[in-house]
């Protein structure tokens, strides 16, 4: 795709936006109005401003990234609004932040490259750990920073400044994910011929020195624990999952996906048995209609919106996703089945399909080791995060109450992900070059 052909995608997936927007005032009895040009002009100064600083500071990144995001976040912004029009105007602002912090990381990154996230790996490594610390603040102190819980996690920092907090609750650990899959590609490329080199057998599976592997399994455990201490149990699977996943690219050891599979089985058993909100959760799972007035109530729900979809859906603003706990958030993707249809998540699997394939794509024809395990990384982390939410709404996993990248309303995981693409978009200009 010529960039032109993506500046021009860009404003479709705006127009889509809007034209969404226009849809839902239409189903409530109401007009064009001023949302409709309001939404149209924020996705056109968001995308439209990433769009000129990647050709400005990374002019030969991959043109097939900005696209299929902007029309995700597009589909997503639709149903947001047709459920919460006032979130939807909280999720406007996020784009147009998300979109100024991705354009920043650009233009950052064109003073050093992303050697400099190499060069800098322990300094962003005590980054990563103090985010992860921050939601564990009193929530009672006189400082203005403060940890908040919310459903029995401790996800969540709030600055209260004697306004209202909702605009500026963060979740730190979606900033957190990135130094650290920053950081273990940054060791994992110091240390890839030692790892490969495996001297020691455990029966079949052969590992690498201790000496070798030991720093960044203690690394990674100490900030899974953090996670698992605050009740963010599906932040803790997204994380262990990309670390198994990189090692594995790193070192091609069969090994290390046996061994990640097994402790990932007898972490979730121990988490099952240590937290109510979990047996909760896998009772919902497995039997959601049984549980239908508890645990299983939004599954079921969701389950019935999917099937109530059909092949195009009821429209825009004519199903009944409000019926559905959380839909903005955890999920969405049920109320695009309803609304959209099978044609819908057909089109949204897709596009996130093209998205890992255009990451992936970037880390295979990386020639630097670090580019390639750090374009790794970030795909992983996206692809695991996709599969966790989609996978939970339709029952092949349980939920794990992280959202859907650039369609589930929340501000930090937006900008996140923003994040996340800058990254893939500088390290294909680099590699171009």
């Amino acid at each position: 795709m010529s960039r032109r052909a993506e500046g021009f995608t860009i404003v479709l997936a705006s127009a889509l936006a809007a034209f969404g927007v226009t849809l839902v005032n239409f189903a409530d009895g109401g007009s064009v109005d001023a949302q409709t040009a309001l939404t149209f002009l924020v996705f056109v100064i968001a995308f439209g401003a990433l769009f000129v600083a990647t050709e400005t500071w990374a002019p030969r990144a991959s043109s097939l990234l900005l696209a299929p995001v902007a029309a995700l976040t597009a589909i997503g912004f639709l149903e947001i609004y047709r459920l919460d029009p006032e979130r939807a105007g909280l999720q406007r602002w996020w784009l147009l932040i998300g979109a100024a912090v991705a354009a920043g990381v650009l233009y950052l990154l064109r003073l050093g490259s992303t050697e400099i996230l190499r060069r800098y790996r322990y300094i962003i490594l005590l980054i990563s750990v103090v985010l992860l610390l921050l939601p564990n603040l009193p929530q009672d102190w006189a400082f203005p920073l403060k940890g908040l819980e919310v459903n029995g996690s401790r996800l969540w920092i709030v600055l209260d400044v004697g306004f209202s907090p909702l605009s500026l609750q963060f979740q730190p650990a979606e900033l957190a994910k990135l130094g650290l899959v920053a950081f273990v590609a940054a060791y994992l490329a110091d240390h890839q011929h030692a790892l490969r080199q495996a001297h020691r057998r455990i029966g079949p599976i052969r590992l690498p020195e201790p000496r070798q592997i030991l720093p960044l399994l203690i690394t990674w455990a100490l900030s899974v624990l953090i996670l698992v201490s605050q009740r963010d149990l599906g932040a803790s699977v997204l994380l262990f999952a990309s670390f198994i996943l990189l090692l594995y690219a790193t070192t091609g050891s069969a090994g290390y996906l046996v061994s990640g599979a097994l402790l990932t089985f007898l972490a979730g058993y121990a988490g099952y048995r240590a937290f109510d909100h979990v047996q909760r959760r896998v009772a919902g799972w497995l039997n959601p209609f049984e549980n239908f007035t508890d645990a299983g109530y939004q599954i079921s729900q969701g389950l019935f919106a999917l099937g109530s979809g059909s092949l195009s859906g009821s429209g825009p603003g004519l199903g009944r996703p409000d019926l559905i706990p959380n839909a903005s958030t955890d999920f969405i993707f049920a109320a695009v089945g309803e609304e959209l249809g099978f044609a819908g998540t057909v089109a949204v699997l897709a596009l996130y399909g093209l998205i890992i394939a255009v990451g992936l794509g970037i880390a295979f024809r990386s020639r630097d080791t670090f580019r390639k395990l750090l374009a790794a990384g970030l795909t992983f982390v996206f692809g695991v995060q996709t599969f966790l939410i989609i996978g939970g709404v339709l029952r092949l996993v349980p939920l794990t109450g992280i959202t859907l990248p650039f369609m589930s309303y929340g501000g930090s995981a937006f900008v996140g992900n923003l994040v996340l693409v800058a990254l893939l978009l500088r390290i294909s200009h680099e590699e171009a070059r």
